[in-house]
């Protein structure tokens, strides 16, 4: 975290008052040019976002992977065993399969947007991340990131959902299962639900990248990550 935060720090300070407090307190950043600080960060977030979070666009990028799988909501667990109790295991599969699908689809589309939006941080704001605790860098970028995220992705999600099907085969499977007698209907909001879902995946795999970066020198795959992350080894 400690290196993902310091070069955050250089490549977003808006002046050259802020970037001289900052070589100030590390006195070692100044054999690193401030632009290949800023291209490093550049190229760190870019592995994150095009090789990890890509690996969720492929089919099964979300299914195959137990770190972000979608798995279905309180309220539809007992749909589905109600559904497998009644011999209709393939459609109950079909529903957790589709809904991950949809993810997949999604992410793909509306990747650029979290990159965006990271770009958006202060140099005020990577300062107090800097001066918090381990986790400080993701929590604020949950908190000021996810509306604009979830603004924009839940329609994606909705279009994919009708893209791979998941609406049509949740609509059979509600009906179906709002139709036994004496069962408490349902009517869940997929969309909503697939959209928090995604984006929570979308940061995990973000998150995988980085810590691969900060603590394994293998990871650093080119000179200009291997000059900017060992600032802070």
């Amino acid at each position: 975290m400690k290196n993902l935060l310091l070069i955050t720090l250089l490549f977003l300070a808006s002046s050259c008052a802020e970037l001289q407090q900052v070589a100030s307190q590390y006195p070692q950043l100044g054999t690193v040019a401030n632009a290949d600080i800023s291209a490093g960060l550049k190229e760190a977030l870019n592995n994150g976002i095009t090789k990890q979070v890509s690996k969720l666009t492929v089919t099964d990028g979300f299914f195959r992977n137990e770190a972000v799988k979608i798995l279905l909501p309180d309220e539809l667990k007992k749909v589905d065993k109600t559904l497998r109790d009644l011999g209709m295991s393939s459609l109950a599969d079909e529903g957790l399969k589709v809904l991950n699908r949809a993810a997949e689809n999604a992410v793909k589309e509306a990747t650029p947007i979290f990159a965006g939006a990271v770009k958006n941080m202060t140099f005020t704001d990577a300062r107090n991340i800097l001066l918090g605790n381990d986790s400080s860098a993701t929590t604020y970028l949950q908190n000021t990131t996810s509306t604009q995220l979830y603004t924009k992705f839940n329609p994606v999600v909705k279009t994919s959902l009708g893209k791979v099907g998941a609406d049509k085969v949740w609509n059979q499977i509600i009906t179906k299962y709002n139709a036994i007698p004496l069962v408490k209907k349902v009517n869940p909001d997929l969309n909503d639900y697939v959209t928090d879902k995604a984006m929570e995946g979308v940061f995990k795999m973000v998150a995988v990248e980085e810590k691969d970066i900060r603590n394994n020198l293998s990871a650093r795959t080119s000179d200009l990550l291997k000059r900017v992350f060992a600032l802070q080894d």
